[in-house]
């Protein structure tokens, strides 16, 4: 316990504690800090579905998917989910998270090595961690790097590991030169494309399908369930063995309870309401080219997003603290990103976009950003 206490002193001195801010139903917080990019997660035939699913399955699923868990909304939901990527096949875990720490040791079981990009999200280092094998860390979103890596190491089976949208600053991946890069060497490529899904390719399919790599054998695509379709879970999607693998050896899959049938029923009832959201997604990239354009005006160095995140440099953990409690005094929830959630020396505020913060809100949340600013 004193070993604890001196690395929570350690980590304040640092301006490193963090906090939880449980809130209520229904509060009048404008959100430009969750995930709800298309604003779903309230909407009327979602939460119908999600009440319709509760009354027929009950609470939970009772057990893992191989036990009892499994229900005909998990796998109405999967047909749905590999459709719409453009993938053979898709499986749903409990959490974005699970489904990234089982893809990767699944890769174990045929590479010899993992390539992931130096700013890949905690679930897909964890998974590499957990690979067993051999990782190397490439460049940011640097396609040469990769291939240089891959080239000292001829002969290896390898696996590439990035996000499509980055979950912290927000630029988008070059996934096709990656994929070029990889398919030449005869390594696979891995994509969270977590921030991408719903936003991003035709009917917003995601980043993969607008890099024109859907359905591409040597392409696993994983997702969170939770962002864009408003509710919670994971997905992978790609080949038939693939998926075949995972549900045979996949330890996240097996040994976890299933997701909630109401869960997955209310995502279910969400990916038909994304698939026909241009408007939505209309909204979206309009307001956030209007809030870079605003933070530039305000003196920021804010690049305009590639989907719907938004990272703002802040002089330090404090600073990043402080700025972000300013703005929700003034109802207002922005997202502060500290070590380790960035590299050390790094904070910022992460603004999300979403599409259904009614206007009025959201532009009375630009002025509030700025005026708090340190």
């Amino acid at each position: 316990m004193e070993s604890l206490d001196r690395l929570a002193r350690e980590r304040a001195k640092a301006g490193l504690t963090r906090h939880l801010r449980p809130r209520p139903a229904g509060d009048s917080v404008v959100d430009l800090a969750g995930n709800d990019y298309l604003g779903l997660s309230g909407h009327v035939a979602v939460v119908s579905a999600a009440r319709s699913a509760l009354e027929a399955y009950g609470l939970g699923a009772t057990g893992s998917r191989l036990v009892r868990g499994s229900t005909d909304a998990h796998a109405a939901l999967e047909s749905s989910l590999a459709s719409w990527l453009g993938a053979e096949a898709a499986l749903v875990f409990s959490s974005g998270y699970l489904a990234n720490l089982a893809v990767i040791r699944a890769v174990a079981a045929v590479g010899d090595l993992v390539v992931s990009d130096a700013f890949n999200h905690a679930s897909l280092i964890d998974g590499c961690k957990i690979s067993g094998l051999p990782v190397t860390v490439a460049p940011h979103n640097d396609p040469a790097g990769v291939a240089a890596i891959l080239d000292a190491h001829p002969g290896r089976t390898a696996a590439v590991v990035t996000e499509s949208v980055f979950s912290v600053d927000g630029d988008l991946a070059p996934l096709a030169e990656l994929h070029a890069v990889t398919s030449a060497r005869g390594a696979l490529l891995i994509v969270d494309d977590a921030h991408a899904l719903g936003l991003l390719g035709g009917s917003g399919s995601g980043g993969v399908a607008a890099a024109g790599l859907a359905g591409k054998p040597d392409v696993i695509v994983t997702a969170t369930l939770s962002k864009s379709l408003g509710g919670a879970g994971g997905v992978v999607a790609g080949a038939g063995p693939v998926i075949r693998h995972l549900v045979d050896t996949g330890r996240t899959f097996i040994y976890d309870t299933a997701p909630p049938p109401s869960v997955v029923a209310g995502v279910h009832a969400a990916v038909g309401l994304a698939q026909a959201a241009d408007d939505r997604r209309a909204t979206l990239f309009e307001r956030g080219a209007r809030i870079a354009a605003r933070l530039r005006s305000a003196g920021f160095e804010v690049a305009d997003p590639a989907a719907g995140v938004l990272s703002v440099p802040a002089p330090g953990p404090e600073a990043a603290v402080g700025w972000a409690a300013d703005c929700r005094d003034r109802g207002v929830a922005v997202g502060c990103f500290r070590p380790p959630s960035t590299p050390d020396g790094s904070s910022r505020l992460r603004l999300t976009v979403n599409a259904g913060v009614p206007e009025a809100d959201f532009a009375r949340a630009l002025d509030v950003i700025v005026e708090c600013a340190p």
